[in-house]
């Protein structure tokens, strides 16, 4: 499990996706979201702006993301 550290009090999914360098564009991460490839706290979630906040996990394609 990968930490990722949060500043702010959210980041949307996407954002996320891109920063953790699990996927190389915004647009690559609007796909596998509207896909259902990306769980967000266990459950299969296809909202691109969802705001991921601390305690948070996200998965994809193996690689599990806590939010800290």
């Amino acid at each position: 499990m990968t930490e990722f550290k949060l500043i702010g009090d959210h980041i949307p999914m996407i954002q996320l996706l891109k920063a953790a360098h699990l996927v190389s564009t915004g647009g690559e991460a609007q796909i596998v979201v509207s896909e259902g490839e990306v769980k967000y706290n266990g459950e299969v979630d296809y909202r691109k702006r969802l705001k991921v906040k601390r305690g948070d996990t996200v998965e994809f394609r193996g690689n599990k993301i806590l939010v800290i």
